[in-house]
């Protein structure tokens, strides 16, 4: 105990305030999920709703393109005995089915992150809400192009579709947060375990 009480206190104090915030929202977030936001109307099946609607309108009228289409629907299958019913907002390409985009593609998780990290870094409230709300529109946008580009391989480039799945559009939505929390903390300094915006 002793030990550990000693290498608490080598840790500078905004840090151990950042961490101690983030392990909280963390915990709440988990426990708001489990019981409330996992298979919920809102803001999970609306915004899944809302990332294929968006994807499709976009295709529709890029270039000479047409013929996208989107529905809801809720797929049942079983798991260790478990029935689960998971939503889908299924794309369409001339009445054939291209794509489904799942409630854990709709990037709610990575909009709860990117809060999570502006919530728990010291500065002033209204510069916190700002970069909030811009950061979920960019996020958000990133993520409707995500899912544009691999609707448009699956029906096109189906070779390519798995690496930019797996991998580039990842690492573009993933670089684009970790950008936006740069920008954010930028002007966030550490001057004596103590915090404050230039």
């Amino acid at each position: 105990m002793t030990k550990f009480s000693a290498f608490k206190s080598k840790i500078p104090l905004p840090i151990r305030l950042f961490l101690g915030k983030a392990l909280l929202f963390y915990i709440i977030w988990e426990v708001l999920y489990g019981l409330f936001i996992y298979d919920s109307v809102f803001p999970q099946q609306f915004l899944t709703t809302h990332v294929g609607d968006f994807s499709v309108l976009v295709l529709n009228h890029l270039g000479d393109m047409t013929g996208f289409s989107s529905k809801n629907t809720i797929l049942t299958s079983s798991y260790s005995g478990e029935i689960i019913n998971e939503f889908y907002s299924e794309i369409y390409h001339h009445d054939k089915k291209i794509l489904n985009i799942a409630n854990a593609c709709n990037g709610l998780a990575l909009m709860v992150l990117y809060i999570g990290f502006i919530v728990c870094m010291p500065s002033k409230f209204w510069r916190k809400v700002k970069y909030i709300l811009l950061g979920l529109i960019i996020i958000d946008a990133i993520n409707i192009i995500r899912c544009i580009g691999l609707i448009y391989l699956r029906e096109y480039y189906h070779a390519y579709f798995d690496l930019a799945h797996h991998y580039i559009f990842k690492a573009v939505i993933y670089a684009t947060t970790f950008l936006l929390w740069y920008i954010f903390a930028r002007k966030i300094t550490l001057n004596h375990e103590t915090l404050q915006d230039r």
